[in-house]
């Protein structure tokens, strides 16, 4: 299946230096999308002058910082339009082990929606805070109960869609911008019938770079999972 890597960037060149040829020498049938939101550390210039000597790497360049959710709905519009079978999402700070794309791919044979989750085997993160880790987990948990979602890790950025899944939901109606995003999606496919598969990772926390984490994102995150459980309970999710 011809298969799109979506990696949304901002200030990511020393992370983004190291994983193009990581993926790109791994698997050899799987092209790579940046969406970078105009990084002022010249990341977007440094994925031009890549793209010379590589036609699998793609690059849509933003005007300024618009956030992570809009831009996997990019991505996501970018794989509908080019006629891809599947979107693969990760982040660029290798929080996410580019060796598991392997085992996402091997599972979106049977599935629509696979999700590399953190804790469907105990809890598998390195080098977060207690804080952040309790946080994170217990919004997960929080999730499950409010919505329903059958899935230990609703919030998890490392993930494969079959593009019948991205063509099912209206991505013009999604409303999260943030890790809420990933709670969305993820809901509205379900909701929809489509299957879900979780597959168990090792996420490790950014070497490099900051955290995008922020009170705004977690209280949109509070908010969501109401918003979405009403809209379904009154048949109008799409």
């Amino acid at each position: 299946m011809k298969a799109l890597l979506i990696i949304p960037t901002y200030n990511e060149l020393n992370n983004i230096q190291k994983l193009l040829p990581a993926v790109l020498d791994r698997y050899p049938g799987l092209d790579i999308l940046i969406v970078d939101d105009n990084s002022p550390d010249g990341t977007a210039d440094y994925i031009r002058k890549f793209m010379e000597d590589s036609t699998r790497v793609k690059l849509i360049q933003r005007e300024k910082k618009l956030g992570l959710g809009t831009a996997y709905v990019r991505g996501f519009r970018y794989v509908i339009d080019h006629g891809y079978d599947l979107a693969l999402q990760m982040d660029a700070d290798f929080s996410h082990d580019p060796n598991d794309i392997a085992r996402l791919l091997e599972a979106a044979k049977e599935y629509d929606l696979i999700i590399g989750s953190r804790y469907i085997q105990g809890v598998n993160v390195i080098n977060w805070p207690m804080q952040r880790l309790l946080l994170s987990f217990f919004a997960n948990k929080y999730t499950s109960i409010i919505t329903g979602l059958p899935i230990n890790d609703s919030t998890g950025g490392f993930k494969c869609f079959r593009a019948e899944v991205l063509k099912a939901i209206d991505l013009t109606k999604i409303r999260s911008n943030g890790y809420t995003f990933q709670i969305e999606m993820n809901f509205k496919a379900w909701k929809k019938g489509f299957r879900l598969k979780e597959v168990p990772i090792v996420f490790t926390d950014r070497v490099e770079g900051t955290s995008k984490m922020s009170k705004k994102i977690v209280y949109e995150a509070m908010f969501m999972v109401w918003y979405l459980r009403f809209r379904s309970i009154l048949g109008i999710l799409r």
